[in-house]
């Protein structure tokens, strides 16, 4: 399987890509603003790369409910961000964002792909990525970014994640998006309950059979959590083991907070499946 970033044509067939998280936000849920000033995030930016980052993933706006953020204080996190990790790395980035005009702007400074947590609830979304040749994450989500879901219910939550992406990946391609610039993430806590994030990390490989990349998001996620009883700061061990039941049921970019330990996890795994191929 090739999946392409920007003039890149990565062969995903066994190896799985290790997309490192950076957040500028002032309330992020894991690290609570540590990188919020910006010599803070470039440091953790050059240690992701140095750890072995295939992407970098740059957002403004937590995924959760909180203060409101303007499209216009979006783009002044964001922009500068990406335009530094352009002219700094030779390392794809993504710019994780629902809006299209935030995208669009991320795309002109050098971002490859657009990551966007709504499932395309921004109707420029997908014509923004396909005039940019940019590769668009599709996510599952309930409701919306930002609006608290804490009892969700599904009558089959496997099955209605699928639909709801598989429908996803048809309005990229219909849009003009090609088909290797299409990924697909479950979307983990997004919208559901732990036990029904689990289920959807023991079936992945349910989602891989659409046949499009799958991004793994569960780096020390609530499920986690509430499946071991772990704080938030004891859930590394828990979250790379997460990452390689997902990447064994086939999902070939683990969106992470630990960059070194899961490159250490990906490369394991994709020496094992290169052998056992």
């Amino acid at each position: 399987m090739i999946l392409r970033l920007g003039d890149r044509a990565v062969d995903i067939t066994h190896r799985a890509l290790v997309m490192g998280i950076l957040n500028r936000t002032p309330d992020s849920f894991y690290d609570q603003g540590e990188f919020w000033n910006f010599d803070s995030f470039l440091r953790l930016a050059e240690q992701h790369v140095n750890n072995g980052a295939d992407l970098l993933d740059v957002g403004g706006v937590k995924a959760g409910p909180g203060p409101e953020v303007t499209e216009a204080e979006e783009h002044e996190r964001v922009l500068p961000a990406i335009e530094a990790l352009v002219t700094r790395f030779d390392t794809p980035i993504s710019v994780d964002t629902w809006r299209a005009s935030v995208a669009r702007a991320a795309y002109k400074l050098g971002a490859v792909v657009g990551n966007d947590i709504s499932g395309f609830g921004d109707a420029d979304y997908l014509p923004a990525a396909a005039a940019a040749g940019a590769t668009v994450i599709a996510t599952h989500i309930r409701l919306k970014p930002r609006v608290a879901d804490p009892e969700p219910v599904y009558d089959d939550v496997v099955r209605e994640v699928n639909e709801f992406l598989a429908a996803r990946a048809e309005w990229a391609l219909e849009a003009g998006v090609a088909r290797d610039r299409i990924v697909l993430d479950a979307g983990l806590d997004l919208g559901k309950t732990w036990q029904q994030s689990l289920t959807l990390l023991r079936n992945s490989d349910s989602l891989v059979a659409l046949g499009f990349p799958v991004l793994l998001s569960s780096s020390n996620k609530t499920f986690l959590g509430k499946l071991l009883d772990l704080e938030l700061g004891d859930r590394r061990d828990a979250s790379h083991a997460a990452s390689a039941l997902g990447v064994i049921g086939g999902c070939r970019i683990v969106r992470v907070h630990d960059v070194a330990g899961s490159r250490s996890v990906c490369d394991f795994l994709a020496a094992l499946m290169q052998e056992a191929a």
